[in-house]
């Protein structure tokens, strides 16, 4: 069983909201809005299969801490409050090399559902 690549660096760089992971393979920055709506907490998950929450509204949200949980994951702090989740480094990786697929699955959901980035419900006429 092969172990997950932990980040060789993590950048916080709070004027762009991003998160820089830099791997053997790459530099990934994802920004806070992705990080939080694909946060693991169980706020956005859910507490079983499909009870997710739909995040909306977190365009402008920031990340305001980064602090390591163990040594098997990041606990990610953003300016809405939310602090609950551990991103593991297995899930972090994931997230980096598969930012957008995730990203275009999240827009549709916002779409399917009416609902923006920016919060609330998009009119339809």
């Amino acid at each position: 069983m092969s172990e997950v690549p932990r980040p060789e660096a993590i950048k916080l760089h709070k004027k762009s909201r991003t998160l820089e992971l830099i791997y053997a393979d790459g530099s990934f920055e994802l920004t806070a809005e992705f990080l939080r709506v694909h946060s693991p907490s169980a706020e956005v998950r859910g507490h079983g299969i499909g009870n997710g929450i739909l995040q909306t509204g977190k365009k402008h949200v920031a990340l305001t801490g980064v602090q390591p949980a163990g040594n098997y994951a990041l606990k990610l702090s953003f300016d809405d409050g939310h602090d609950s989740g551990l991103f593991t480094w297995e899930y972090l990786h994931d997230l980096a090399h598969r930012q957008d697929e995730y990203w275009q699955h999240y827009l549709q959901q916002l779409a399917e559902a009416g609902a923006s980035r920016d919060g609330g419900l998009i009119a339809r006429g």
